[in-house]
Parts: structure tokens; sequence; C-alpha cells
């Protein structure tokens, strides 16, 4: 049984995300039939004239509960930095709320939306990866107590409605309803117990206590009160419906959109309201709620957008005076996804718009202006505009060039499209905001990459398919009067919008099914193996231009290599278990390597593979935050400024003292040049073999070099000589422009000298002054710099108990303090990984890599 249900796994896990998609639009698709069913006998012109009579009163007190809940909603994000420790301005922390959260109610699955929103915002005021995931789940907790609470006592309130709804007896529903408060007040009280964490395994989380846990309550509970009562006022004033009751449903409602992974809970958020809520009209409670979604959902979106074209702006004209600000900085991050929004809501209206009957009065009025063809070709093209921004708001996302600059003429298009259509000015409106908004984030979208190389993930094909099948919903709810014939599709008039509405959806089908096509049909891009002749010759050309010292371990052909298509870039990696572990950030043009981190996380995928950075420096963190990954701290290395070295001065005494040391007892440095390598390599195995024995351990792989003849030929090498004889050498690393200067394979005969080390450092890095490089890189001093706070992440305070403690396993701080002696520069380098429970496995993984199995982990 658990080999079948292993394999059944092993089958099923690579295609989850493909299985979560289908499962989506089964959900969708049987919403959509509920709600065709529900509004059988409603017209199109039935939900216009409803819409008409929402009062003025019923709209500004909708306006007002929206303010309220959004207001609420700021609260969550205050009560979680305060459960955290951290002080923000509210003005900040209210802006970042509202942005993060109306991009998660629009986009849907909010946790990650939101999620990826708030990672931007909050990791640019100072918090880590791990806090803001934290603040993340704090955030998705408090929406649960809120529901919880509310739901309870709905139950307590009306026992006879729930029942009903529920299809339970009023004592049930009131049984049922106590057990959901009884849950909240169990929350409540675990901070009364004072438990310092719930732990698991070596995670732990901790909870509120008592005074945030009530303030989230409270929040939750003012939170989905006002956004009920936005959508309670906005029905007919005499619905036979209660408040209390209504809050019930709604928060019904909004729990079944929530689980259906459908964005905004499109459908499936009506049609729940329709099914329990019998007594209300259907013409007008669908009217409420488009009103709702107009007033809750759309204008705050259109709202956060002008907000972040705003900080763009305001950045600019701060920045000629005080430099880039922290605005600036922020729209940086948020520009990507705000624009993705609002192309792909901009490019969903269009759609719509195509699918409903134009305004016959606004028709009128061009027909002696706009020919009969160019209005037709007007109506097919606005579909199309339409399907082609909802397509490349992803890559709009992945701030790809190609897509700025078709969504672009897309909306200009889509712009002008709904003027000659139908005097759409509104649409028309809003798809020049849109590109206004687009205009001001453009230096956001700066990676060169093809779209058709790109490959969509099945969240965001079903995204694209949830809205074609709505579109045509949509279409065939708003032309149900008309009795279908063949003849419809070759009738051309003024007023013919069912004949439009019939060639734009087979346009819209056959060209999304021509894509898909395109997309399956493509050939799959080969899997890099190990690396050949060639691609070893393609590496040490891109090595010799990068920047950083690190890039050379690619030479030691021991990982796999990932090229970009120009042959400008590369990922080196390798694959343990479910682990696809890169070394180092991405080595080429940054352009370039940007385009090369996604195409790695998308292969990856496929295969099921969780994607890993290993040791990658604080300036590229952005990337892989928009990866999707976790950023945790490794440790810091170590950079000594080459420019006027020397060892004079009472700083140096000790270095000063060591070299003189060396001269004493004999020893000589030179630096011979690649060339001059290979007639050296019989000595230099012997030291190496001396020192692996010495050391009683084995040579390590991966992140370190090892003893290999070729990966030794390419470099300069580094000797210590003493009577002639080497006793010491290192392999003599260097970027290109003489910026960095590094080793990597150092081996030494310690009887020799006992500060044979310290005099190799000091030769070469007076060499690398000499010879005019920048920097001499100590490389990492592993788990050094980790915070040791109290509400410090747990993975700070292990690893600092280890770097204090963990002598036994391996001197991490002695490392550090021999380092010291040179008095670095130390900078942070980080490990990018998907976050969780998995995290313990990857970290093996990596282990497991350096140490040349999992044996070698726990041995020398």
């Amino acid at each position: 049984m658990k080999a079948a249900l292993a394999n059944l796994r092993a089958v099923l896990y690579p295609h989850r995300h493909l299985l979560a998609a289908v499962v989506s639009l089964s959900l969708f698709v049987f919403a959509l039939a509920m709600l065709h069913h529900e509004l059988a006998p409603i017209h199109l012109s039935d939900i216009r004239q409803a819409l008409y009579q929402v009062s003025a009163r019923g709209l500004l007190l909708a306006v007002l509960g929206t303010l309220g809940s959004y207001l609420a909603l700021t609260g969550y994000d205050v009560m979680a930095l305060r459960h955290l420790g951290h002080a923000l301005p509210y003005p900040r922390v209210a802006l970042n709320s509202f942005i993060a959260t109306t991009v998660g109610h629009n986009l849907g699955m909010a946790l990650f939306s939101a999620g990826a929103v708030r990672l931007r915002l909050y990791t640019a005021a100072g918090l880590s990866a791990t806090e803001v995931a934290g603040l993340a789940a704090l955030i998705g907790l408090t929406f649960g107590v809120g529901v919880t609470f509310v739901a309870g006592m709905a139950m307590l309130l009306e026992p006879a409605q729930a029942g009903l709804l529920l299809h339970l007896s009023p004592d049930s529903g009131r049984i049922i309803g106590a057990l959901l408060l009884c849950l909240v007040a169990s929350y409540l009280g675990i901070g009364l117990l004072r438990q310092p964490a719930i732990r698991l395994g070596n995670w732990q989380w901790h909870l509120p206590g008592t005074d945030i846990a009530l303030g989230q309550l409270i929040l939750a509970a003012v939170d989905l009160g006002c956004a009920a009562a936005a959508l309670f006022w906005l029905l007919p004033g005499d619905a036979p419906v209660s408040f209390p009751m209504f809050l019930g449903v709604y928060v019904l409602a909004v729990a079944a959109g929530i689980v259906s992974h459908v964005p905004a809970g499109l459908g499936v958020f009506e049609t729940v309201l329709l099914l329990a809520l019998p007594g209300v009209p259907r013409d007008s409670l669908l009217a409420a709620i488009l009103a709702y979604r107009a007033i809750y959902y759309v204008a705050p979106l259109a709202m956060a957008a002008m907000l972040a074209a705003w900080m763009l702006l305001h950045s600019r004209r701060t920045a000629l005076a005080q430099g880039l600000d922290w605005a600036r900085q922020a729209f940086g991050w948020i520009a990507p996804m705000t624009v993705s929004s609002a192309v792909f809501i901009a490019g969903a209206l269009l759609l719509f718009s195509g699918s409903t009957p134009a305004h016959p009065e606004r028709l009128s009025l061009l027909q002696g202006f706009v020919p009969l063809p160019l209005l037709e070709a007007s109506h097919l093209t606005g579909s199309l505009a339409g399907l082609g921004l909802v397509i490349l708001a992803r890559a709009l996302y992945r701030r790809a060039d190609a897509a700025y600059h078709l969504a672009f003429w897309l909306l200009a298009l889509g712009a002008l499209a709904s003027l000659i259509k139908g005097l759409d000015y509104e649409e028309a409106l809003l798809s020049t905001l849109v590109l206004g908004i687009l205009w001001l984030g453009r230096e956001a979208f700066n990676r060169p990459a093809s779209l058709f190389a790109r490959s969509f993930s099945p969240g965001w094909m079903l995204a694209v398919v949830l809205l074609l099948v709505a579109t045509l919903w949509l279409g065939v709810f708003s032309f149900k009067h008309l009795n279908y014939s063949h003849e419809l599709w070759w009738q051309f008039a003024l007023q013919g919008d069912a004949p439009r509405f019939l060639r734009a959806s087979l346009l819209l089908v056959l060209t999304g099914a021509g894509l898909a096509l395109l997309h399956l049909l493509r050939p799959a891009p080969p899997e890099p193996g190990r690396p050949g002749e060639k691609d070893m010759a393609r590496v040490a050309r891109i090595v010799a231009d990068a920047p950083q010292t690190g890039a050379a371990l690619a030479l030691l052909g021991d990982k796999r290599l990932l090229f970009d298509p120009a042959g400008e870039a590369f990922i080196m990696y390798q694959v343990r278990g479910q682990s696809w572990i890169a070394l180092g950030d991405p080595v080429g043009p940054g352009t370039a390597r940007e385009a090369l981190a996604w195409r790695f996380r998308e292969m990856a995928d496929r295969h099921g593979g969780n994607v890993v950075f290993y040791q990658v420096s604080a300036e590229n963190l952005p990337l892989y935050l928009d990866l999707g990954l976790t950023a945790m701290k490794l440790g810091e290395e170590g950079v000594v400024s080459l420019a006027g070295f020397s060892l004079e001065g009472s700083a140096r005494k000790e270095l000063r003292q060591a070299h003189r040391r060396g001269q004493r007892e004999g020893l000589s440095f030179e630096v011979v040049p690649p060339a001059a390598v290979p007639a050296l390599m019989g000595e230099l195995r012997q030291v190496s073999d001396t020192w692996l024995a010495e050391k009683h351990t084995r040579e390590k792989g991966f992140a370190l070099g090892y003893f290999q003849p070729a990966y030794l030929a390419y470099f300069p090498c580094a000797l210590v000589r003493l009577d002639g004889r080497i006793v010491a050498f290192a392999n003599v690393l260097a970027s290109a422009g003489r910026r960095e200067l590094s080793i990597d394979l150092m081996r030494h005969i310690s009887e020799a000298s006992k500060g044979i080390m310290d005099y190799l450092f000091i030769e070469l890095m007076l060499w690398g002054a000499r010879e005019g490089y920048g920097q001499f890189n100590l490389g990492m001093a592993p788990l050094s710099g980790l915070e040791s706070h109290p509400l410090a992440p747990l993975w700070h305070r292990l690893g600092t108990l280890i770097f204090q403690h963990g002598e036994h396993f391996y001197n991490f701080e002695g490392l550090r303090a021999y380092k010291n002696k040179f008095a670095p520069v130390w900078r942070p380098k980080y490990l990018a990984a998907p976050g969780g429970l998995g995290l313990p496995t990857v970290l093996l993984d990596v282990a497991a890599l350096i140490a040349g199995g999992i044996k070698g982990v726990f041995s020398r």
C-alpha cells in the first residue's frame, strides 16, 4: 500500500500545479453553470435597469463601508508588525497594506499575491524575508479568526436562517456557532498561558499575546462587517434579509471564493449569494454585486495604481536634490505587480465589452461618421487587444521589455477601438490611464527576453482560460433572448451586437487555441548535462569578463551549465534530490542574468524541483524575491582593499611580524603564469596529498575547488618555496579589469613553517597591490554576522549558537577571527530558497553536494 501511494505521488507530484488548475477550472465552470441556471429568467437589460436604480445614498454608504474595511485592513499589518517587534510609521504601513491588499483582492490567492507585494515593500523597510513571511501568515491568521467569529455569531443570532441555508436544524446551527466561538475563545486564551512558541521539529511559531489577539479579532470583525455592509447597503431597501443573516451569508461566499482559488472569487462569490438569498430579486442582487465589485475591488486597485505612479513622480522630483529615496526603490519593486494587475484588468474589460451589447444611442451617433466595415473591424480588434493584454500581463510581472512595448501599443489600440466600435469612452479612458501608468514605470521593464521562449505556468494559463470562459458565458447570457441561427454569423448591421459577439468569440477561441498549440508543440529546450569542451571554452570567455572571482568555480567542470540563448551568461548548478542548487548569482551581463534566472526557475519547475541559489549577494536579492524565493543569511565574506595596501603602521603590526618571520625562516614567494603550471603539477600534487593526509580529510566540491590539473592550469599559481622546494601553493583567481583578486585551492605542508599561511596571504596581497588590483576576497566566514536578538529569526539564533559553540564540527568563530587579522570589510551572503518546512532538506542537499555525499557531511 505504501509503495503504491509512493508511486502515485511520484506520478502526480510533477503535475501538481496542472491538477490544481484543473480543479479550479472545474469549480469555476460549475459556478457559472449554477449562475446561468439561477439567472435563466433575467435579461442583461434587467440588470442594467436595476443598476440604474441603485440609490445615491446606497452608493455613498457602500463607499464609506469600503473605506472602513480598508482602514481595518491596515490594522492587520500594524498588529502583525507589533508582534514581530518592528515599529514603522503608520502612513508607510497603511500604504504598503493598501497596495498589497488591493492586488490580493483582485488576483486571488491573496496569501501569495499580496504576500509577494508585501515582500518587496517590507524588505525595503528593513524586514527580512523570513519576517515578511511571518507577517503574511499573521495577516492570514487575523482574517481566519475574523471569519470564524463572524460565522459563529451569525449562527447564534440567526439559527433558523443559518440552518435553512446549510440544511441544518436551528439547534444544530446554535451548536456549531457555539463551537466556532469556542475556537476563537481558545485562541484568545492561548495568550494568557504565555506559551513561548509552538514547536515542530526545528521550527517554531510565536503566537500573539492576548492583547494582540484581541486586537486581531476586533479588526477582523470590523473589516468583515464594513465589507458586508458595503454590499448590504446596495441591496433594495425592501430586501427581506436582516444584516446579521446577510453577514453570515457574505462570509460564506467570501470563504467559498477563497477556497476555489478563482481570481477575486469571480462567479463563485455571486453563485453563493444568489443561492443563499432567494428572497432578493435576482436582477437587483446581481446589480448590487456588480456595483460592489466596482467600489470594493476595481476602484481601490485603480487608486493603488495611481498611488504607485505618484510615488514614482515624487521620487523623480526629490531625486534631483536627494538621490534615490525609498519611494523610488519601492515603486521599482511594486511597478511590475501593479502594472501587471492593471493591464490584466484593462484586457478583461475589453474582452467583456466585446461580449455585451453597445449603447444604441451611441451607435446611432457613429452612424454618419464610422463606416460599418471599420466598426466591425474595431470590435474584433478590441477583443484581440484584450486577449493580448491578458496574456502579456504575466510577462510584465517578469519585467520583460518586449512585453512593455507590445502592451503599450495594445493599450493604445484598445482605447482607439473602444471609441470606434461604440463610443465606449469609459473603456478608452481606463486604457489610457493604464497606458500612462505603464509609461511611468517603463524603467522597471528592462529584461530582454523572448516572449515565446517563456513557459506559462499552469496558474497563469488557468487565469486566461477562466477569463475566456467568463467572456463567452457573459455573451451567451447577454444575448440569450435571441434565437440562434446560422445566419447570425453573416449578418452585418449597425445594431448587430449578437453577430459581432459570435465572430469575436470564434476569433478569440481560435487565437487562444493557436497560441496554446504553438506553446505545446514548440521544441523543448535541451536539458543541460555535463559540460563538454565547447561549453568550457564558452565559460572561460564569460568568466574572463566577470567582475567577481567566484565565477571561476565553473571551470571545475563538476557542475551543470545553463546558458542564455545569446551565450553571454550562464548559471552553474547541480541537482540533488528535488533541490536544483545554483552556485552564486548568474554570471554575465545584468539584463541577461535576470532572464536566465527565470529560465532556470521554469526548468526546475518542469521537473518538480525546488530552485536554490547558494551564496548570492545582497544587491541581487530583489531578483530572487521576484522568483518567489526566501532569502536567508549564510554568513559574511571578507574583502580587503588593495589600494595602497602595505604593512606599515600600527594596525599592520601583527601582519608585519608574521611576514618578517617567514622571511627569516627562508620562505620565498613567486607567482607563475598559467603556462608554467602544468610543468609543476607533480610537485603541487605532492603538497596537496600531504595536506589532505595531515588534515585527515578528503576533497570537497561544488562550492570549493579541489585538486584537478585541468582546473589549476586555467590560473596563475602563487608558490611559497623553502630551500627551492614548493611547500605551499594557491591558485590565483583574478576578475575582469583587475577589480578583484582571490584564491580557491590553498594547500601547504605545515611542518615547513607555522606561519606559512600568513606569509602566503600577505605576499599575495602585496603582489596584488603592485599589480593594480582593487580588492582581495578572503571568502566567506559561514554563520558569522547573524543576529542573536531574541526576536531574530530562528535560523539567525541557531546559526549564532553554532558559530559560538560548534567547534566540534567546524571552527566557525576561529575562521572569522583569522580573517579579521587583515581588517576586511564584511558583506553578507545569502541562500535564496523556498521557505517552509522543506528548508532543512535544502540545507542538507547543499551540504551533501559540497561534502561529496551525505557521509561527508558528518565526517571529514
